[in-house]
């Protein structure tokens, strides 16, 4: 049996256990320079706040109505996950992180024969909540797909206790019944648009499809989906799906002319998606480069550049990534616009243990000890620090007061931001 813990409205959570007054209220975070909507409470859901709404139209949009809007705090949200993540390390004998808000838990039929999996769900679903705050929903199932539909389950009816098991065929039979097939775990958009047109519009109707038009539809990664909806375990955790594309991108607070500012700019936004590139075990074969200007600016020149640098092997460290990064924005920079907003894309993944070389690549030795060097960084970062030490040409000029460098996380607008409640000294909470 497989356990999916879900922390739920995960990034609204985290700013609730530190803000108590949040609870019961519309509560939406926004993303990065606080641009749009990224994560709504239930009761921002109940008003109808849609997911990507700019934040400017938040209130033309919903005149009269009590919304408290956040800036995006990732520093808080990554280190409640890891809180949430060392409990459920310690409740089961393997587990794995699929997300910052999601984890696998291995039920081995050895251990927990004899355990009475929905009262040991509930049971652990109460202690993340008492011992941190962060509420969580939990579906246990024989397989991990199925573990997927239970916690959909244990999320949306409070009757499930934050604890749904699917582990009968008479109830295999039901959930899959109630369960919309375009919210199956591994069936993207267009799939499940093909499916429903098809007059497949159930979990249920998707299983009763038979084998071969499956595999020839949707290949063999929807086939396994497809035996996993019947009970057969058939996906490992290590071949869980990885994104295929990262993107790090920003709008700047100001507009930015120059190549040097464009350039610490991506140099950052790469050195931030070969980190990510890391923590899933891949490499990536491409990395583009995009620049554009304010499009709201009727009264400034227009223009949204990209360029695409195509690597002579797949790579995940730092220099590599961000030497391709800025070359291609060499390339595609143009003088005479003031730009708003840059990014840089990864794609083209591959498992990082499937690395081939390349005569016309970065000889051997010198990438492995770029490899090293960038995952020597990552473990000196996570113990002191973002940014305790990064490539040179992603340094920002030092802040006024401190005299030392801007970090990734204070160079980008954020006036709503909540404290670092848990990971600085200077915003930990006093009672007076």
């Amino acid at each position: 049996m497989y356990a999916l813990v879900d922390c739920d409205n995960c990034y609204v959570s985290c700013e609730r256990v530190f803000n108590p007054a949040l609870e019961g209220k519309a509560v939406v975070v926004l993303s990065n320079n606080d641009g749009c909507v990224v994560a709504r409470s239930p009761e921002a859901k109940a008003l109808g706040v849609p997911e990507g709404l700019p934040f400017y139209q938040l209130a033309e949009r919903f005149p009269g109505k009590e919304i408290h809007a956040l800036s995006s705090n990732y520093t808080l949200y990554g280190d409640m996950s890891a809180r949430v993540m060392s409990l459920l390390r310690a409740s089961a004998p393997d587990i794995f992180i699929y997300s910052i808000d999601e984890a696998f838990l291995t039920l081995p039929s050895s251990q927990y024969s004899d355990t009475d999996v929905k009262a040991w769900g509930e049971a652990l679903a109460a202690k993340v909540r008492r011992w941190t705050g962060m509420p969580v929903s939990i579906g246990i199932a024989p397989t991990k797909t199925l573990a997927k539909v239970a916690s959909k389950f244990a999320k949306r009816y409070a009757g499930y206790r934050k604890c749904c098991v699917i582990d009968t065929e008479e109830r295999r039979q039901k959930a899959l019944a109630m369960f919309p097939v375009a919210d199956v775990w591994g069936i993207g958009r267009r799939t499940a648009m093909r499916l429903e047109a098809a007059g497949i519009r159930s979990a249920l109707d998707f299983t009763q499809m038979d084998a071969e038009s499956v595999r020839r539809a949707m290949t063999v990664t929807g086939l396994r989906t497809w035996q996993e909806l019947h009970g057969r375990d058939c996906i490992a955790l290590e071949h869980l799906p990885r994104k295929q594309t990262i993107c790090t991108s920003r709008s700047f607070p100001k507009m930015l002319t120059t190549r040097d500012e464009l350039a610490v700019a991506i140099s950052s936004f790469a050195a931030r998606c070969a980190f990510k590139l890391r923590q899933q075990r891949s490499m990536a074969q491409y990395v583009t480069t995009f620049i554009s200007t304010n499009p709201f600016r009727d009264d400034l020149a227009q223009s949204s550049l990209s360029h695409t640098i195509a690597l002579p092997a797949p790579a995940l460290s730092d220099p590599e990534i961000t030497a391709a990064a800025l070359r291609a924005l060499d390339t595609c920079l143009r003088k005479g616009y003031q730009w708003k907003r840059a990014g840089v894309v990864v794609s083209g993944t591959v498992p990082a243990d499937e690395m081939q070389t390349s005569f016309l690549d970065t000889p051997i030795e010198l990438k492995q000890k770029f490899t090293k060097l960038s995952l020597v960084a990552d473990k000196v970062n996570h113990s002191l620090g973002d940014e305790s030490l990064q490539l040179a040409s992603a340094m920002r000029a030092p802040d006024p007061t401190t005299g030392k460098a801007t970090t990734f996380r204070n160079s980008i607008l954020h006036t709503l931001r909540s404290p670092f409640y848990t990971t600085d000294i200077r915003d930990i909470i006093e009672v007076m």
